[in-house]
């Protein structure tokens, strides 16, 4: 993978720049957005005013999945989208996305008929478990979705006693066993700059900038502000695009066109060292029900175990931090599966956080908020000639298909055809094994617009979250990277100050001296 180098990128920004569209965030929306107007011949920059990938997109579940639970919500369409897309991204990203097999503890055979109705009728109700037949009938209609493009196993039952053979140390109160599959993606973070990656080598009127912040609008243009440097650049656009996620009612008041249409839920996560878990996760997801109604999971995730997820309420999503109340309700909630492996903090290596952009809702179970995207359109004015569409919502999974919808709308503002479609178009790379060595490292540093330490160890590859910490492993890192990227001592130490800090602070890792 390469990336068009950042002083490049500058460079054309030196003088004030026309372009047809500026994308604001560079999560999966907005870099799937950018390859989609790329490949159809627009000249768009994409910036963000940190790392590609550095908000929900790195704090996703790192499932690709289809969304068995939104069935309840009655929300047919956005599953059979979600599918679909999984299905796309197994073809098209192999090296990325594979599959998982998921495997859901059953308590009981009737339960959850009422709720489930209710929920379907739209009507409001609290959580409640599910039985074998409301679960069964969820699969059947998870499989019949995908019935003409059959690329996973269907789902089976297993019987208490053979469940239990299989798994000894699953909760005896388990009246049975459901197994299907989604897929996952191990690293999301590199697959995001797969697709940016895409868009810059599918055309020269593309490119991207990390670590450059929205500051103003100004009139007609733009200004976009290097955070290394503090050098502002003007950009005038035809159209912006909003795709900051969390942050798109932040950004919509800093063009001077406020909104209110975010309701975030924050989603924390554990990655567990537990070689015992990691054993009777055998290979697969398990999915289940918290006392609370709140689906939790837990999987292998390179080498590791993931727990997740919590869906909290958040009104600024730069105070999203995993706190110890998720952490405490995290860990507890491994018991209902398997009782008797205690999982206590001195097996957690790391935590991560990040705010969902829901659309803001009064739903009283965050749960029930629709996981769909919409695009909304704010209409250009006099002294800004621009409208700005804003992508609310989504999901990983349905990144392109978010992307293709808002591309055919900016596509007809503009008054160009449609040229191109990225429905099977590939996404080049690399399995995730590919990413070890030194040598991979330095071809990191020097291609793919890593600008600090942290870039480095927690998106371009999964070292910092997923392996253990000392202060003279942490030097020798920052001694590699200084050699590529002609780093001073001054700078060299820096940056080891700064990672240590996010390291600990944001992601609770302990780094022995």
């Amino acid at each position: 993978m390469i990336l068009p180098p950042r002083a490049q990128g500058l460079a054309r920004l030196a003088e004030p720049r026309d372009v047809d569209v500026l994308v604001l965030g560079g999560g999966i929306n907005g870099a799937g957005l950018l390859r989609e107007l790329a490949l159809n011949g627009l000249e768009v920059l994409l910036v963000d005013k940190g790392d590609f990938a550095s908000g929900a997109t790195s704090a996703s579940s790192r499932m690709i999945h289809g969304g068995l639970r939104y069935l309840e919500n009655g929300e047919f369409r956005l599953v059979r989208e979600s599918l679909q897309e999984r299905d796309r991204l197994l073809r098209l990203a192999p090296h990325a996305v594979r599959p998982l097999p998921t495997t859901i503890p059953i308590f009981s055979h009737w339960s959850g008929f009422s709720n489930a109705l209710k929920r379907f009728l739209g009507l409001s109700t609290p959580p409640s478990a599910r039985g074998a037949a409301l679960i069964k009938i969820g699969l059947t209609l998870y499989d019949v979705l995908t019935i003409r493009r059959r690329l996973l196993p269907t789902h089976a039952f297993s019987r208490r006693k053979e469940a239990l053979t299989l798994r000894p140390g699953l909760h005896p109160g388990i009246v049975c066993t459901a197994t299907y599959h989604d897929a996952q993606v191990s690293l999301p973070e590199r697959l995001c700059l797969e697709v940016i990656a895409d868009a810059c080598a599918a055309s020269p009127l593309a490119f991207a900038l990390n670590y450059c912040r929205l500051a103003r609008a100004d009139g007609s243009a733009v200004v976009i502000v290097d955070e290394l440097t503090g050098i502002g650049h003007r950009v005038t656009p035809k159209v912006v695009v909003n795709a900051t996620g969390a942050w798109i009612d932040l950004a919509n008041a800093s063009l001077g066109r406020p909104s209110r249409w975010i309701g975030g839920t924050k989603g924390s996560h554990l990655v567990i060292d537990h070689p015992e878990l990691l054993r009777a996760c055998r290979s697969e997801q398990l999915f289940y029900e918290n006392a609370d109604g709140r689906v939790c999971i837990f999987f292998p995730v390179n080498g590791r175990v993931l727990i997740g997820s919590t869906d909290i309420r958040i009104d600024n999503p730069d105070d999203a931090i995993c706190d110890e109340r998720e952490i405490d309700y995290m860990l507890e909630s491994v018991r209902a599966v398997f009782p008797g492996i205690r999982v206590g903090r001195e097996h957690i290596l790391s935590r991560f956080c990040g705010v969902r952009p829901l659309p803001a809702s009064d739903d009283g179970f965050t749960g029930r908020i629709s996981r769909d995207h919409s695009c909304r359109f704010t209409p250009a004015r006099a002294e800004q000639p621009w409208p700005v569409y804003s992508l609310i919502g989504g999901k990983w999974t349905t990144f392109r298909a978010f992307a293709e919808l808002a591309g055919d709308r900016i596509l007809r503002h503009l008054g160009r055809p449609r040229i191109a479609s990225s429905r099977d178009r590939p996404i080049s790379g690399e399995p995730p094994s590919a990413h070890d060595g030194e040598a991979a490292l330095r071809a990191m540093l020097r291609h793919e617009a890593v600008v600090h330490l942290d870039d480095l160890l927690i998106r371009r590859t999964p070292l910092g979250l997923y392996t253990r910490w000392s202060e003279t492993r942490l030097a020798a890192f920052a001694d590699l990277a200084a050699s590529e990227l002609d780093w001073n001592h001054d700078r060299r130490d820096a940056e080891i100050d700064r990672t240590r800090d996010i390291l600990a602070r944001v992601h609770g890792v302990a780094i022995a001296p």
